[in-house]
């Protein structure tokens, strides 16, 4: 039981005259890890008040056993997501992994099946290791130090290839190993940076795609020669050109998606000798989020991403034809795998359905779910289904953002509105389900919106680069005030009781909002958030910070350090008059505590309100059941006291 009793109140028995002293209210316990620096308590009540929207969970498509034909998913019954199996179509979930960190990536090994590998990192560090499970046991294949991530397996399963940065702690170096014998493991290519990755092994195992990504607008491929090490680039690596994914069909044909000669990634070959890009299937409109290839290359699957909604295709490598899987409902398909045997494994979600595995016949087309997450008992064929908002900023371009309202019936008048800004840069907000959030829409008549500003990937390349560098950074923070005038213009709308919040780069935005929109909104939740730029640049961990140099800007460049500064929320911190709360993950690699530590501090030292939550066992966002629940009943308190009196 969570819940402290409530205190009898002790009548005095020297004054009888006295009322009877009222008992304090129950405290709900905070968990030992979460350090509340200026939060109120949580009272009891209001856990039990939310407690349907908390015992929500989804359940996400991992792979699939290529023998016995079981499923793979990944699903949280405890305090963290764990690796489950199930055997056929909604049939029971096994669950696999008993750790006390989530685990990740679970694959097994193909053709054989007989060996399932995962990721784990340790406090939310990010420093993942490469497991096998064995009797019911993980065992440590890679150092326990250096950050590691699993790549791709050999065709016939004998050998896995995995990036590392083991050997000086910032370039991600290629390793190959068989993962039955650790002691097999061999650094195959040293590299400089930490964008590397290889995408997948040819099918006589001699050689291997590699694939570097420097930016959201350039990546690059190469072919390793398994033997020697040699890394001979494809194609011409001077253009700037982005690639969202590569594989290596069975006949030896690389297949990618690339914007080469596009605003969006489309699905094609490219040649090895040349590098040439070759579109293939029809001109989708829109971002080809992801592929794979099936076993016996006789066909495609890959899904669009249609302004946030996802359209899977499967497509005839041979004939041209595509076909649209129209079965299932409008949402968000991800995780799309080709089992041997044909079968497509994806996991879906909506805002009328938590994230669940399914597959689809490769010949029929016909959808069979596999999973039916549980919903803390609420009918979420009620939820609230979002609107698209388009709007025009402030130098014409057009941007949008997904708007979800109260039922009026049940909430008449003017209601409150949150602002939700992701992260990134190169995210984007999509209409999946909005899980806990619906108690803010349902219980407490909150309306919630979610901006795509410039700079969100899903709206083509020209799109993405809005923002790039600190000389165009606060363009998309104007963008954020071109949706609040907007939003206020609203008959429906509160314009006196906007809130924002974001988390990683959409927290500086929410910084920067509470600077440059201080008139707007009456206070601002701010997660996992960069207050500084230079500082943020100079601390972030070895092998991500030149990737973010790209992005933000160098600040070993003198004209740009002057810039990061000009812009960062630090600078200005004394223009944050409204209440502010802070949320950071003590062991974040992206984001380190000190960007929260400082702006805080400074916040007070002004005379300013800044609530702190710091998660000692968390990372770059809470991930761990107990402390993201007691964070959003601290949210929750915020929102009351600042944005509902």
């Amino acid at each position: 039981m969570r819940y402290l009793a409530t205190l009898a109140a002790i009548a005095l028995p020297l004054a009888p005259a006295l009322a009877e002293e009222a008992a304090p209210p129950a405290i709900e316990p905070r968990p030992a890890a979460l350090i509340a620096d200026g939060v109120p308590d949580v009272p009891a009540e209001l856990p039990a008040a939310t407690r349907p929207y908390m015992e929500n969970r989804g359940a996400g498509f991992a792979g699939w056993h290529p023998v016995d034909k079981s499923m793979l998913i990944s699903t949280r019954f405890g305090n963290t997501s764990q690796i489950h199996r199930v055997a056929v179509p909604m049939g029971a979930r096994k669950q696999m992994t008993f750790e006390a960190e989530p685990v990740a990536g679970a694959t097994w090994a193909p053709r054989t099946g007989d060996i399932m590998l995962v990721q784990k990192d340790i406090g939310g560090n990010e420093f993942y290791q490469i497991y096998a499970m064995k009797d019911g046991r993980l065992e440590l294949l890679t150092d326990g130090k250096s950050r590691n991530s699993l790549n791709a397996w050999s065709k016939d399963g004998e050998l896995v290839a995995y990036t590392s940065t083991r050997r000086n702690g910032r370039d991600n170096d290629i390793y190959i190993m068989n993962p039955r014998d650790p002691a097999s493991a061999r650094l195959v290519a040293e590299v400089a940076g930490g964008g590397w990755f290889v995408a997948g092994f040819s099918p006589d195992k001699s050689w291997a795609l590699v694939g570097k990504y420097t930016s959201v607008q350039k990546s690059d491929l190469f072919r390793l020669d398994i033997a020697s090490g040699k890394l001979t680039p494809i194609g011409d690596h001077r253009k700037q050109v982005s690639l969202g994914g590569a594989s290596i069909a069975p006949d030896g044909t690389i297949w990618a998606t690339s914007d080469e000669g596009s605003d969006f990634q489309r699905l094609g070959t490219i040649d090895p000798a040349s590098g040439k890009f070759t579109p293939r299937g029809p001109a989708e409109k829109w971002d080809v989020s992801s592929f794979d290839i099936a076993e016996d290359g006789s066909f495609l699957t890959y899904v669009v991403n249609e302004a946030g909604m996802s359209k899977l295709r499967l497509f005839d490598p041979n004939s041209g034809t595509v076909r649209t899987v129209d079965t299932l409902p409008a949402g968000i398909i991800g995780g799309v795998a080709i089992a041997p045997w044909g079968e497509i494994g994806v996991t879906f979600t909506s805002a009328r359905s938590a994230a669940d595995a399914y597959s689809i016949d490769p010949r029929t087309l016909a959808v069979t779910r596999w999973t039916e997450s549980e919903t803390g008992g609420l009918d979420v064929t009620k939820n609230v289904e979002p609107e698209l908002v388009k709007v025009k900023s402030f130098d014409g371009l057009k941007v949008s953002g997904f708007l979800y309202r109260p039922d009026p019936a049940k909430f008449p008048g003017k209601r409150p509105l949150i602002m939700s800004v992701h992260g990134g840069p190169e995210g984007q907000s999509r209409p999946g389900f909005m899980g806990r959030n619906n108690y803010l829409l349902n219980e407490l008549g909150i309306a919630l919106f979610y901006p795509n500003v410039r700079g969100s990937t899903g709206y083509g390349k020209r799109f993405v680069s809005l923002d790039n560098g600190p000389f165009k950074r606060e363009d998309s923070v104007k963008d954020m005030g071109a949706f609040l005038d907007r939003l206020a213009k609203d008959d429906t709308l509160d314009a006196a009781r906007f809130g924002l919040t974001g988390g990683s780069y959409g927290g500086y935005m929410c910084y920067a909002a509470a600077i440059h929109y201080a008139d707007k909104l009456r206070a601002n939740l701010c997660v996992v958030a960069i207050s500084n730029f230079v500082t943020f640049l100079e601390n972030t961990q070895d092998y991500r910070r030149d990737l973010r140099r790209v992005e933000y800007g160098d600040e070993r460049v003198p004209d740009q350090r002057a810039k990061l500064i000009e812009i960062s929320p630090l600078t200005r911190v004394a223009e944050i008059k409204k209440p502010l709360f802070v949320v950071t993950g003590a062991n974040d690699p992206r984001v380190p505590a000190s960007e929260a530590d400082q702006i805080v501090a400074a916040v007070r030292q002004n005379g300013g309100s800044a609530w702190h939550l710091v998660g000692t066992n968390e990372g770059h966002g809470f991930a761990k059941k107990e402390n993201a629940d007691y964070q959003f009943w601290a949210s929750l308190l915020f929102w009351k006291q600042y944005l509902l009196n």
